[in-house]
């Protein structure tokens, strides 16, 4: 079975960005906004503000929603929860940056469409599994018929972050959201990360690179913080152990892979193959898969350190993008990239304001991933500088 980053979900998610870029400049009225973004401190000098961000995010909400994520979302198509995996992250990022609920609740209404039209393995014409799972089957021509675990795991790396906001926020919690929080997390648990681990979690939870092993990473660290069964909680927490330092069908780990820069000894640098350390080391567009869960654990306390993301804000400031309309394709600074850093480099931001200032000005990417975490970076900077 085809189940990589590489190969048609490569194109399929640069069609998506390419596509959602071109709303960025589409007008759009803002609606139930605020002058400004309530209680929030004061915005570091030189940045745009939390309400600046919102602006542009709202400029494309409507549209990306309408013409890309809503529609993806009711799809039953996996292959297409690649890209909804971006809509759920920024109106997530939306919410943390504003705690504004209409944010949330489009999140929570892709994953609730996703979850809603799963279907039992064993009906599912083509499915390679055909057992009591949950899930959906891929329209992609790679993966014709079959469940694809790279597919759901890309996106419910985000959808179990979603889940832990609201965990982690009484009002929420305590409030209206606590039945259709406990049926997500019931589906997560279940027919997401037990599904796959069972199916064989040396082939699609163990994965064959690092940014792919980095989404379970992601899934079983989110999973661990907020199940309320001391079983999975241990179990999570295992996967996610073996895959930050000792995975068990390769000799490596992703902290194995993370070392010294070859080009810069304050930046971090891998390779996606286990046991590799050849430059270039990882492509830039999938190794934002795996900053942006070390930057997660990382503020979650888990595994990784402040020594950690301040070694990857070097390699994105100095190495991958030593210059603006300047960028590597490779970690090593070698080749030409597309500057594309939504979905792991440009959340560094949020610990360093002067990358974050690069970043209001960075025209790549710009829709309401980018708008959305450019957002959150400068939420957390201001409570960073007010404390």
């Amino acid at each position: 079975m085809v189940d990589s980053c590489r190969g048609s979900n490569r194109r399929t998610r640069r069609e998506a960005l390419t596509f959602l870029s071109l709303l960025a400049g589409a007008a759009c009225v803002p609606r139930s906004l605020s002058d400004e973004t309530p209680l929030l401190p004061p915005t570091p000098p030189g940045l745009r503000s939390v309400y600046d961000w919102e602006m542009l995010f709202l400029g494309n909400w409507d549209d990306e929603h309408r013409m890309s994520f809503l529609p993806m979302s009711t799809s039953l198509d996996s292959a297409q929860f690649y890209t909804l995996a971006y809509g759920i992250d920024g109106n997530t990022a939306m919410y943390r940056a504003t705690g504004k609920v209409q944010y949330l609740d489009r999140a929570l209404l892709y994953v609730t469409h996703l979850v809603n039209s799963a279907r039992d393995s064993w009906s599912l014409p083509d499915s390679q599994f055909k057992d009591t799972y949950r899930g959906w089957a891929s329209e992609n021509p790679d993966t014709p018929g079959q469940e694809v675990a790279l597919n759901e795991s890309y996106c419910w790396r985000y959808v179990s972050r979603l889940l832990r906001v609201i965990r982690e926020t009484p009002a929420l919690y305590e409030g209206k959201y606590r039945g259709q929080y406990h049926r997500l997390l019931e589906f997560s648990e279940k027919d997401i990360f037990e599904k796959w681990y069972v199916r064989g979690a040396n082939s699609y939870v163990y994965r064959a690179n690092t940014h792919m092993a980095s989404h379970w990473a992601a899934i079983a660290m989110n999973l661990h913080l907020i199940t309320p069964d001391a079983n999975r909680r241990a179990w999570y927490l295992e996967v996610f152990n073996n895959i930050n330092r000792s995975l068990p069908n390769v000799d490596s780990s992703l902290r194995a892979q993370v070392v010294t820069s070859p080009v810069n000894a304050g930046a971090a640098f891998w390779n996606d193959r286990w046991g590799s350390h050849s430059r270039p080391g990882q492509d830039v567009a999938h190794g934002n898969g795996v900053v942006g869960f070390i930057i997660e654990a990382r503020d979650a306390g888990m595994e990784w350190t402040d020594d950690d993301v301040r070694a990857l804000t070097v390699t994105l400031d100095s190495v991958i993008w030593p210059a603006a309309d300047q960028y590597a394709q490779y970690v090593d600074g070698s080749g030409e990239g597309d500057g594309w850093f939504n979905d792991g480099f440009m959340k560094l931001g949020r610990y360093d304001a002067e990358l974050q200032h690069r970043l209001d000005f960075h025209p790549v990417g710009n829709n309401t991933q980018f708008f959305g975490n450019a957002a959150l970076n400068v939420r957390l900077l201001s409570e960073a500088a007010a404390r």
